[in-house]
Formats: C-alpha cells, structure tokens, sequence
C-alpha cells in the first residue's frame, strides 16, 4: 500500500471497500489501510468541484456521462427538483452547465446536505442551487409543489416509492422526471427494454411517455442500472 500512495502521488490516503452500498443513505463500510484515516476527498468533474466523504456519503464517479446528458438537456430558465441530491453532483453540474437554471437539492443525509452546501460555495452558485434537508416527500409537499420544470430521481433501489411525490413538484401543465431503476436482463439490449417496462409500470397512474431509457451502469450479474426521461401531465 505505501508503494502505491508512492506511485500516485495524488492519493493521500488507501481504503478497501468491504461491502456494498447499503442503507437509507447508500454507504459502503471502508477499511483503512495505508496513508491519512480521512475519509474526506476533493473530486474535479465537468469544471467542477466537489468535497465528498466516501464513508458517510453516497458517490459514483460512474454517473458522469449521466450527469452531463441530462445537464445538457435542459432548457434555459428551467426549475429542477432533485430528490435524492447526495453531495451535490448532478445539481451542481447542471447548474454549471445551464447559468439560468435553479436548482432543488434534496437528501435526508444530514452530512450529504452539508457537503453539498460547501459544494455550492466551491462552485459559486449560491442563489441557484439550495440545498435543503429533508425527506423529498415532506420538502416537496411543504415547500415545492408545482414548481418544476424538470425532477432527478437517482435513487433506484426507492425511486418507485417516491412517483406521486415527483409528479407532485411538477408544473401545472407537467413537465420530464428522469427515473432511475435497476433492472435484470440477461443482455444491455434487454435491459433497455426491461427500463421501458419498469417506467411504465411506475407512471401507471398518470399519463405519461416514455421518451428514452438508457443504460447507465451494469451494477451486478445480469442487473443495470437505468434511467427513462419521461413526460408526465399532471
């Protein structure tokens, strides 16, 4: 281990990941092994900056493509809600991205909420991104009903719990919700058509198009991660 804080002379400190993400708040336990025991990194993605703390927070340098596809998306003037904001990642990149846009940033974690406020301050994007802790279904209902162009569900192990929450943060005349889910297929090809069918399956109750699914990330044998973009009137 001290032979390779050596050769990557960035690295300051070695953990083993010892288990898979697990919890309310998608954490992995982390075993020390070599250099300083702090678990409190800086990431650099899309000419942003990021604090993240890998042992108290969810995080995947894995979403990248994801995170800019959808920041390219969005119009100008947008409103976004993101449900489940971890430290910051994919509000922040859409903000960078699209300098009239205003950003919701959600999550229950009160550490993920923390850094994600000093994200903001890194990024200077006070005034368009806000952080808020909370559970989304509580923030949404009290605070953000209607008021959405535009909702990031990147949580798929719960994102189906959260469907009438997410159409609720839309507009009057509805609006995209990108829903994540994890589904099994034998193929990547299938797993497209699997995403199709979960989507449907979640916006059952509302009309609804599924406008694209993608595969995102193959997270287990024969499981992926997706994401559908869908159109919901309200």
């Amino acid at each position: 281990m001290s032979r390779l804080l050596c050769n990557v002379k960035a690295a300051k400190s070695v953990f083993a990941q010892t288990s898979a993400v697990m919890g309310d708040y998608r954490t992995r336990q982390l075993e020390f092994l070599a250099g300083h025991n702090c678990t409190i990194t800086e990431y650099k993605e899309s000419g942003c900056r990021f604090k993240v703390d890998v042992d108290k927070t969810f995080f995947s340098p894995r979403l990248t493509t994801e995170r800019m596809r959808i920041a390219k998306a969005v119009s100008e003037n947008e409103t976004i809600t993101n449900m489940f904001a971890g430290v910051g990642t994919f509000s922040i990149v859409i903000a960078k991205t699209n300098k009239t846009s205003k950003v919701y940033d959600i999550d229950t974690n009160p550490v993920a909420h923390q850094l994600s406020t000093l994200n903001v301050k890194l990024n200077k994007l006070e005034g368009r991104v806000f952080p808020i802790l909370g559970d989304a279904r509580n923030v949404i209902a009290e605070q953000l009903q209607g008021q959405s162009d535009r909702v990031l569900m990147p949580l798929p192990e719960q994102a189906k719990k959260y469907i009438n929450s997410a159409v609720l943060a839309l507009r009057p005349n509805g609006g995209l919700i990108h829903y994540f889910a994890h589904v099994n297929a034998r193929t990547k090809k299938l797993a497209v058509k699997q995403g199709i069918d979960d989507a449907n399956e979640a916006f059952l109750n509302y009309g609804h198009t599924v406008l694209a699914t993608v595969v995102v990330r193959e997270v287990g044998p024969r499981l992926y991660q997706t994401v559908s973009d869908v159109f919901v009137e309200r």
